[in-house]
């Protein structure tokens, strides 16, 4: 059975087309990424996909039950994990806990075994008696997961789950995630930041204006926009190259003790020219292949850089 199921959802806010006729769907036990800008309809997609509004036109399914006629079926069975906050800045950590453990409903004694295990597994002990509104924004985010996993769902949303926090608490978090998949969690998770759905993701959609443009695997992301090979290779500036003609290659470009060798054939180039350096006396320092990314794949396929997304990002926060 697949753990989400969309077909030509679409959304308006008033006259404003925010999801434009998207289908997809997400296997159980996938990370499944949705990677765009702001505005691009990613917040808007969780939001119908876990029953907070419903679709303008469309049909989707969530752990097997329609998004729009089974809600409170769905809502038992997911995880949300908001961009903000939906937990009480006043309420201890431990008390949040709770709260949200009642609102699934869990029997008492489930109940505190529940807000033992999540405390420890998200490293929370020492903060359980803490103000949630006196945490920093990395131990915040650790407890709105805990939070969104207490009634142990199979699928969690997480919508942007690193955005805003430093570099140490977001590597934690994307760690934390990791461990979740390993578990068998299916995860579906917006983001706009390249490498974490590189680092993260099984498949990513990549979403514009509320539009899906390709959906792939990081791997075949790249492979979209796979150009010749080049191989790098740095020699011993006062090397003497000479001819190199032997080496077969699309193109060879020589500087500053740089060789650049743009090839179909990496195997047989590299070959070659080893075979080159050692009969010249040519010691060869560093070799490398260059091979696309996927932020070589976002910029071709969407026209936007991973600078222009940031800087948007920034300023509407």
């Amino acid at each position: 059975m697949k753990a989400i199921e969309v077909k030509e959802l679409t959304k308006y806010w008033g006259k404003t087309l925010a999801v434009n006729d998207i289908s997809f769907d997400v296997d159980s036990g996938e990370v499944f990424g949705f990677l765009g800008p702001n505005g691009a309809g990613k917040t808007t997609t969780i939001k119908m996909l876990v029953g907070l509004t419903k679709p303008t036109n469309g049909y989707a399914k969530v752990a097997g039950h329609d998004i729009i006629k089974e809600t409170t079926d769905v809502k038992k069975r997911i995880g949300v994990v908001p961009e903000s906050s939906n937990l009480y800045e006043e309420l201890t950590v431990t008390e949040n806990l709770r709260f949200v453990s009642k609102l699934y409903h869990l029997p008492t004694a489930q109940r505190q075994e529940r807000v033992r295990e999540v405390l420890q597994t998200f490293q929370l002990n020492e903060y359980q008696n803490r103000s949630f509104g006196k945490l920093s924004k990395g131990l915040k985010r650790r407890t709105i997961l805990a939070a969104a996993l207490i009634h142990q769902p199979q699928i969690v949303f997480m919508d942007e789950p690193t955005s805003g926090l430093d570099v140490m608490s977001a590597r934690n978090l994307r760690q934390v995630i990791r461990e979740l998949a390993e578990d068998g969690k299916t995860i579906f998770l917006t983001t706009h930041y390249i490498e974490e759905a590189d680092q993260l993701c099984n498949r990513i959609a990549l979403i514009m204006k509320g539009k899906i443009i390709e959906t792939d695997s990081p791997r075949g992301l790249r492979n979209m926009v796979q150009e010749t090979p080049r191989l790098n290779i740095e020699v011993a500036e006062e090397a003497e190259l000479g001819d190199l003609t032997e080496v077969p290659a699309e193109e060879i470009q020589v500087a500053s003790g740089k060789v650049s060798i743009l090839t179909h054939d990496i195997r047989g180039s590299l070959s070659a020219f080893m075979k080159l350096a050692e009969d010249r006396g040519i010691k060869i320092q560093e070799i490398q292949t260059v091979k696309p990314k996927l932020e070589d794949a976002f910029i071709q396929l969407t026209g936007l850089t991973p600078e222009s997304m940031r800087t948007e990002k920034e300023a509407r926060r």
